[in-house]
């Protein structure tokens, strides 16, 4: 039986939110189906950070679907968000998208160069892209869709008419009153706002309050289509509404019964979502969760609208590793596209598994990521002879598939550090990086590159895009006949020992074991003796040896692991880089 099959045991943090979230639906909405949620902003990249705010309710929803229960993951796209800064570093956009602050996301021009229709549809687009590699299984809701055709029609009209109550509960937050006087520059100033992670948490804006009184809904200006209106009067029976524009001075009168070319404010936007839907779980980012925050405050509002407020965690932030390179080029944060260009999704999907979600981590995609997967890999080996604790193969599991089946993996997945070796020295060169790859394990020689693909697909684009070229490994043209002539007699044997060897042990384990044992064949100990039956001045030896050895063969002092790089050179041509 596929492990994908089964439902994990209750040993993980997962397991555990899936039976709170169980009980909660069962109470709530007997019988139907249970509806986790996430929010995603497509003002810009969608990064690794917004990521967890998606995975953390897909694990629970796939575990309540192994259970055999009906579950909905929604994600909502906040596309109907006002556009707020020109970011930083994204191709094809200039200081021009700046007179598009204040329009909606699906209201702004795509980056140049993009195929879709608006900026809300091009970031949108590449998520998406990246959740289907990612076995995530959603319904997504267009907030520009649920607004515009009027879905939301009577929950607007509700929150007007209670707007009092609204009002009340914001004002326990507030640290001091906001004057009329103030509001054309407060619109303005948040135009400057950048947007931070989360569903719309960009803005924390309570609404708008004037002579008038407070109005939880925001209209876009009939004229340059932008929020940043007042309102000025509105009549609940019959919903006339009057606002101005503090930008270009537009002002109109509507029928808010049939007007959808608006949104409730962000605090209020979010806890009618939750009671429109039926949310039972959604997890909330640390910057939602500061007292006065939308998710705190939401809790109280969500009761306006007959609602509950969902359980679910505050998740910690997600770091990264070899950041700064990424920064440098994009001028931002690496993206899950980004992630999956370098890791197959098993092992990203590992990542936000097997942490809880108050728990931070980092993604890397520096020399990190080498460890990170041979650490995989041994997990990956435990599960295999049942030695592996049962909270690690229940992240393992939830890695490597859903309850829909296996994400699809590599056939033959070789270390991750021994394909990258081989794609630095090969650059490209899928010939040499098939003959060196079959000569790893003689008994079993890969046959074809495909048997290691995509791992090994992954391993060449992370070589190639985030190890600096002065790290990349050149193998010398010629021998180094100065270096050569220069070495001492046990130097001479030590190089001698190695090409005497060669022959009988080209293959990765061998070429390990004898690279190792040169030293302590020197120093008069069998080639296979311990660390605990060697003195500690061995290890000073093997150092050095390696060193000369990376010399000889690239000419610097440390390279990729040296059986593989000895592999990846070929017997011939280290027999001439080594003098003989």
């Amino acid at each position: 039986m596929p492990i994908v099959a089964q439902s994990t045991e209750t040993t993980d943090w997962v397991s555990r939110f899936a039976d709170e979230v169980i009980e909660e639906s069962e109470r709530r909405a007997p019988g139907k189906p249970v509806v986790v949620a996430s929010g995603l902003s497509p003002s810009g990249p969608i990064h690794l950070g917004n990521l967890r705010e998606v995975m953390t309710p897909h694990l629970v929803a796939d575990e309540i679907r192994r259970r055999g229960r009906q579950v909905r993951h929604l994600i909502s796209w906040d596309d109907f968000d006002r556009y707020r800064k020109v970011p930083a570093g994204v191709a094809g956009v200039d200081e021009s998208w700046a007179e598009h602050i204040g329009k909606p996301l699906t209201a702004v021009p795509a980056p140049k160069g993009s195929a879709h229709p608006s900026w809300a549809e091009h970031f949108k687009a590449a998520m998406i892209e990246s959740l289907a590699e990612l076995g995530v299984e959603f319904d997504g809701i267009s907030q520009t869709a649920q607004y515009t055709s009027g879905a939301y029609r009577e929950q607007i009209l509700h929150a007007m008419k209670h707007r009092g109550d609204i009002d009340a509960i914001l004002a326990q937050y507030r640290t001091k009153p906001k004057p009329a006087k103030k509001q054309q520059q407060k619109a303005l100033d948040e135009a400057e706002l950048e947007a931070e992670e989360g569903s719309g948490a960009a803005s924390e804006d309570d609404g708008s309050s004037g002579s008038a009184g407070y109005f939880p809904y925001k209209p876009f200006c009939g004229n340059c289509e932008k929020d940043l209106t007042t309102v000025t009067s509105y009549d609940d029976d019959s919903t006339e509404l009057a606002y101005t524009c503090t930008v270009c001075g537009f002002s109109e009168t509507v029928r808010l019964s049939e007007f959808n070319r608006g949104k409730l404010v962000w605090k209020v936007d979010w806890p009618m979502r939750w009671a429109y839907e039926g949310v039972i779980f959604e997890p909330s980012g640390v910057d939602h969760s500061s007292p006065g925050s939308s998710f705190q405050v939401g809790g109280q509002i969500v009761g306006i609208f007959d609602g509950k407020q969902p359980i679910g965690p505050m998740y910690a932030f997600v770091g990264i590793s070899g950041m700064a390179k990424m920064s440098s080029s994009r001028g931002g944060v690496p993206t899950p596209a980004d992630a999956l260009k370098i890791m197959e999704p098993q092992l990203l999907r590992w990542l936000y598994a097997r942490r809880r979600p108050n728990q931070s981590f980092k993604i890397a995609f520096d020399q990190e990521i080498q460890r990170l997967y041979d650490e995989w890999d041994k997990l990956a080996g435990k599960v295999a002879d049942a030695s592996a604790l049962p909270a690690d193969v229940a992240a393992y599991t939830r890695a490597v598939g859903t309850a829909a089946g296996d994400l699809p993996k590599t056939p033959r997945p070789l270390p991750y550090r021994t394909l990258a070796s081989v794609a630095d020295i090969t650059a490209g060169h899928e010939d040499q990086a098939l003959r060196i790859l079959s000569e790893l394990d003689p008994e079993q020689p890969l046959s074809s590159l495909d048997e290691a693909r995509p791992r090994y697909d992954k391993a060449e684009a992370w070589i190639n895009t985030h190890v600096p070229a002065d790290q990349r490994t050149i193998v010398r043209e010629e021998a180094d006949a100065e270096l050569l002539k220069s070495l001492d007699e046990a130097s001479q044997q030590s190089v001698r020992l190695l090409l005497d060897g060669l022959a009988e042990h080209w293959s990765l384990d061998g070429l390990t074991h004898l690279v190792y044992g040169v030293p302590k064949v020197q120093a008069g100990f069998p080639a296979d003796a311990t660390p605990k039956e060697l003195p500690p001045e061995i290890k000073t030896a093997q150092r050095s040896f390696f060193a000369l050895l990376y010399h000889l063969l690239v000419g610097r002092d440390t390279g990729p692991r040296l059986p593989t790089l000895l592999l990846a050179v070929g017997q011939e041509r280290v027999r001439v880089l080594l003098g003989e």
